[in-house]
């Protein structure tokens, strides 16, 4: 039987061609398996490009453009990695725009890799610890965050991980953050 810890919530995935595969699919299942009714976000239609590392994976089909969804339809908020997705997301204003209102509600949010990056275009990171792949270390330390060499960090409902090593951590403590809900102390 399936742990049932998520019934009733909603949790959004954001991404675009380039995620890295295994970032979606190991918290997708493990997110659907705990009872949540989990929703592929892209600003893009259509299908999506994953990718194992270098390599093109599956595509997968987007449920809903990104431009037609609110941060309040949801729970949570999962952003996997990939070099090319979170690149492409930061330069989308409505994705970025969907990511900061999820932290201005107050609801968790996981990232993985390189997902973080996304979250500097945000303005979210300040004053928050987090990890990510080592690659944005500046970037999130030059955005104002703490960066730690860690396999999952949770900062006020900000969940990070390092890479797909990292994931049962970051799959479990999301869950975990996801069940909590609302983080009152989170800052914007």
């Amino acid at each position: 039987m399936s742990d049932q810890t998520l019934n009733k919530k909603r949790i959004a995935f954001l991404a675009t061609d380039g995620f890295e595969q295994v970032e979606l699919t190991k918290p997708w299942e493990a997110i659907q398996a705990a009872g949540a009714e989990v929703v592929l976000i892209s600003p893009k239609d259509g299908k999506i490009q994953g990718m194992n590392h270098d390599e093109k994976a599956d595509q997968f089909t987007v449920d809903q453009n990104v431009a037609n969804v609110s941060a309040e339809d949801f729970d949570g908020l999962v952003l996997p990695g990939g070099v090319a997705n979170p690149d492409t997301l930061r330069t989308c204003e409505t994705s970025v725009s969907f990511i900061r209102d999820f932290f201005k509600q107050h609801k968790p949010v996981a990232a993985i890799c390189h997902g973080p990056w996304t979250l500097i275009e945000a303005d979210v990171v300040r004053g928050r610890r987090v990890t990510s792949w080592p690659s944005l270390k500046t970037d999130l330390k030059n955005a104002g965050a703490e960066w730690v060499d860690e396999e999952c960090v949770c900062d006020e409902g900000l969940v990070t991980s390092r890479n797909p090593d990292d994931l049962p951590a970051f799959c479990d403590k999301a869950i975990e953050e996801f069940a909590e809900g609302k983080h009152a102390a989170q800052t914007v």
